[in-house]
Order: C-alpha cells, then structure tokens, then sequence
C-alpha cells in the first residue's frame, strides 16, 4: 500500500483538539486561516505522496555513497528536493522578509510530520536546515543573515548542525575543535565532527555548517563555546559558491537505516568561519536551532509510525490466516489490538506535538510568557514521546506482518530501522526526560500546573456528556499534580533516576487529554471510540509509571557497578 498523507487528521487535530484558533485569532497569523492552512496541507499532502513516497525503499536499498570526497545521493533524490525546494516547502516558517512564507510553528510542525512519513531520508535535510534558518534569523549579525537566510530559505544552500565530537558526545563541553582569530573578522575552524546528518549532497550548490569551537581564551566547559558558520564553498562577491573551503568529508557511517540520509565525519582544516551571536555563548545560540529541531525530531517519529500503521493495515486487511468474520487476519482480537494501540499512540504523540506547536506560535505572536514556558514544558515530551511512538508502531508493524515482517521484502522492518535513531539524536531521550524534571520544573511546576489545570477543566466540561472518560482523565491528571508536587520537594540531582517514567506517565495524560477533547468533537464517531479505547486501556499504564516515580532513585542507585555486572 502506497503511503497517504494523514491531511484529513491533521486538518481534525488542528480544528478540534489543539487549539489552533487562537493561533489565527492573531495578528501575526491572521492570514493563516484554517481554509487556508487546509489548502496548504493538501498541497504539502500531494508532494509527500506523489514524489517523496515513492523514494523511500529507493533510499534504502541504494543508500547515499562517497565518491572522490563527494557525497552522491540516492536515485531519485534530487529531484524529490527539487520539488520540496520549488514548492517552497523547505522553510514554510521562514521570515518573510527574507524568502519566507511566514506560516505558523504548527503548520511546519503538520508538514514535517507529513514528509517525514514519506520518506524520513530526504526529509531531513530540509529539517536541519529548518533548525539552522531559525538560528541564524536570532543570533547572525545583519550581513550574515542577508547573505545566508535568502539562500538557505529557497533551498538552494542547505544547512547542518556541527556538534558532535568522538569524544564529545551529549557532554558538549568536552569537545576540543578550535577556533583561531584572523584579524579580520573570520576565523580559523579546526578540529573533527562526527554523526553529521547530510553534511554533503550533491543537489545544493553550498552546503553551510554550524559548527560549536572553542576560541583561544574559551573557558572549559560549555561556558567556552562560540559557534560558528561555516559554509562548504566561500561565497565570492556576488554572494554565489566560490573557492572550496578547507574543510571535506572523511567518512559516511555504515547505519542499521536511514540509509539515504548520509551521515559524514567531517573534518575542518583551518576553515574559514564567521561567528554567529557573542564569543563564548554558542551553546545559546545553538539551542535554538536544537529546540527547533527537537519538535521536528519528534514529528519524525510520528510521521514514520503513520506510515508503519497504514502499511500494517493494509496489510491486515489483505492477509488471510484463520476464520475470522472478516475473512482477514483484522478480525482476529490480537492484531485488532495491536492496530488500535498503534493509532491511538499516534493519535496522541501527534496532538501534543502540535500543541507544542500552537504554543510556541502563541508566544511569538503575543509574546506572553506563559506560551512560552508551555512550549519549553512540552518540547522534551513531543520529542522522546513522538520518537519512542515512532519506535514501538514500528515495531508492532513487524508484529503484524508476522514472520513476514521479518523479511525485508515486505518493507516492515524499514520503518523501524529507519525510525530507531530518532530516539538517540537532537539529544537522548533520557536528556529529554532530565531537561524535563530539572529545567523545565525550575518554575516551581507553574508550567506544570497550568497544563494541569487546563486538562481538569477540560474534564470537568466533559462529565455531562462522557462521564466514565472525564472521571478517568480527571483522575489522572490529579494524580499527576501529587507526583509533580513530590518531585519538585527532591533535589534536581535526586530526579534525574525517575525522569523517564515521569515523563512517559506525562504523555500518557495529556494523551488522553487530547483524546479526550478529540471524543468531544466527535461522540458517536471513530475518535470517540478511539478516545474510549485509549483512556480505558492505555490511560492506566500512568499509575504505574508514577508509582515508580513515587519510589525515587534509592532502588536504582544502590544497585553497585558490581551488582550489574554479568
């Protein structure tokens, strides 16, 4: 079965359960209508399914290869970026006044999700360029951006993040690429970055490198890192690729997937680099780009379990094994239950995903500091939910084809392969979990609570008309406002043991939340009894995650090196 942009469930979540609304009530985006934004996801629908689909096992059967220090791309590939670049789909929320369509957040967020699902290879690229756009749009003097941005937007430069180091993984600080001052406003970049996703390719003209270095007088640790821009080709001045910088391509990892998608050990050499934002805050500037990217990390995940659950399905629906009343292997209880499970994950990983979406477009059109705050709380949760939802659909879609599934032939195994990385880069997901019990509670749980709050009165609203489902999620919200408020009496240091169970039994609510609002818009139809489904038999799993949050770290930290060792 040929993959289906999810336009239809989108445009729903949008309308229904997110609140975009208020997001078009704006100033800001008071053109971006809901018609109008439908049309736009139609549009963004026909490219995902017409062109960037039908590259995915081309991607992965001839994956991205190294030629004479260029990276060659996987057939078909540069003509599928050709399109997303024409159609202006690389930074839909890009400024206008540099090329930019100017969408909101949760739009970009929607066709990321779309893209991703059709093929996560390809759709990368755009991603990080996406990430290295709202960078430099904060953060880049005035020359940079008036050089860089137009380019990167119209997708003829593309654009990478240079953090990783062998050494220097998720301790950033650790890393050891210098950065010489030349006197003339450049600087000389040297060192060795790893895990560098298309730092090549052979479809853009220029590709251009954030890249984090430490200046001379840098102090040690993250304190010291400036960051850097750094583009493949120097431009001349007309602005267009001149001389070859000094810098190349060692390597591409040989990866278990996402083959198309190749990733470079880069090696600087004395190239030349402009500083982006003040010496020595680079991390600063560089967390704006990985906060970008986290969200659509996150939407990765979901894109690639939308289109593990269609390919399941369709399979389901075909496969005949047993009697069942369907005649099919849909009507058999366990793998009815594996389909439910898979998109009700999906629905929920999506909905708090573009509401993070909506939130952080709250907050730049009104500026309020309490948007704000919600879209710091709820970016960990889109990434490490979206992701690890991507990663078990994925697999249960094994699980569906049966034996077959564990055949390549059938294209189960792709998605999982592809999708399992999501959970490991742009930050773990056990960082993800830590950021989230640590700086995201530094409010006191305001944030928290807030959110808390909204789920309680939504629940409230509900008991008339679903009262069983309001009670449930009533319920649970509560007792995750007691946990919450455990947590936050325990030194950081001491929640960082239970920081992934609090975050899953976080998701698990507003999950059920969001199905929650979904069964409201639509009592009698397929979200209604979706919402039933998960708020009965999914919606109980947060008890026992925060039963183990309630146990603390003691039980895990007395556990000796010794004791672990085999």
């Amino acid at each position: 079965m040929a993959y289906r942009a999810p336009v239809p469930e989108i445009a729903f979540l949008l309308e229904h359960v997110v609140g975009y609304d208020a997001v078009a009530a704006t100033d800001r985006f008071a053109e971006a209508t809901p018609d109008m934004v439908h049309a736009v996801l139609a549009e963004a629908g026909k490219l995902c399914d017409g062109v960037m689909a039908p590259l995915n096992r081309a991607g992965d059967l001839r994956g991205a290869v190294l030629e004479n220090g260029v990276v060659r791309t996987s057939p078909g590939f540069a003509e599928g970026y050709r399109a997303i670049a024409e159609g202006g789909w690389v930074a839909v929320a890009a400024p206008p006044e540099h090329g930019g369509m100017g969408l909101p957040m949760a739009v970009a967020t929607a066709i990321n999700d779309m893209m991703s699902g059709a093929c996560l290879a390809l759709q990368l690229n755009p991603l990080l360029t996406q990430g290295q756009i709202d960078a430099l749009d904060h953060h880049a003097s005035d020359d940079l951006k008036a050089l860089y941005l137009p380019k990167l937007i119209s997708g003829a430069w593309s654009g990478t993040m240079n953090l990783t180091e062998p050494q220097a993984g998720s301790d950033v600080g650790a890393l050891s690429t210098r950065a010489e001052p030349r006197g003339d406003g450049t600087y000389a970049i040297t060192g060795q970055k790893i895990y560098i996703s298309w730092g090549d390719a052979d479809f853009v003209e220029n590709v251009c490198h954030l890249v984090l270095a430490r200046l001379p007088d840098g102090a040690p640790g993250t304190k010291g890192i400036s960051l850097f821009l750094v583009p493949k080709y120097l431009p001349d001045a007309a602005g267009n690729p001149g001389i070859a910088n000094d810098l190349k391509v060692l390597s591409l990892e040989h990866k278990m997937g996402l083959h198309g998608s190749p990733t470079c050990v880069m090696s600087f050499e004395g190239a030349t680099g402009w500083l982006v934002g003040a010496p020595h805050d680079g991390m600063r500037a560089m967390f704006t780009m990985m906060n970008n990217a986290r969200l659509g990390v996150g939407v990765e995940g979901i894109g690639v379990a939308e289109a593990a659950y269609q390919h399941a399905l369709a399979y389901a629906q075909e496969r005949r094994q047993g009697r069942t009343t369907e005649g099919t292997i849909i009507g058999h209880a366990d793998v009815r239950r594996m389909l439910a499970r898979m998109r009700a994950e999906i629905h929920a990983a999506r909905s708090i995903a573009l509401a993070c979406g909506v939130a952080l477009d709250m907050a730049r059109a009104t500026g309020a500091a309490d948007w704000a705050a919600r879209a710091a709380f709820l970016t960990p949760i889109a990434k490490a939910f979206g992701t690890e939802t991507g990663s078990a659909v994925a697999e249960t879609g094994v699980q569906v084809f049966g034996g077959m599934g564990f055949i390549e032939e059938s294209g189960a195994a792709q998605f999982y392969r592809d999708v399992r990385v999501t959970a490991i880069y742009e930050g773990t997901n056990g960082i993800q979990a830590m950021d989230l019990v640590g700086r995201k509670l530094m409010d006191h749980g305001e944030a928290a609570g807030r959110l808390l709050d909204e789920i309680e009165a939504c629940a409230e609203d509900a008991r008339a008309s679903l009262p069983d489902l309001a009670e449930a999620v009533w319920q649970a919200a509560e007792t995750l406002r007691e946990t919450t408020d455990t947590l936050l009496r325990l030194p950081v240091a001491d929640r960082y043991g239970v920081a992934v169970p609090y975050l899953r039994a976080t998701a698990r609510v507003l999950g059920a939340h969001y199905h929650l609002r979904a069964a409201l818009a639509d009592p009698e139809g397929a979200h209604g009894r979706l919402a039933r489904f998960y708020i009965t038999r999914m919606l109980p799993e947060h008890g026992a995650l925060l039963a183990e949050v309630r146990a603390g770290d003691a039980p895990l930290m007395a556990l000796s090196v010794a004791d672990l060792a085999v």
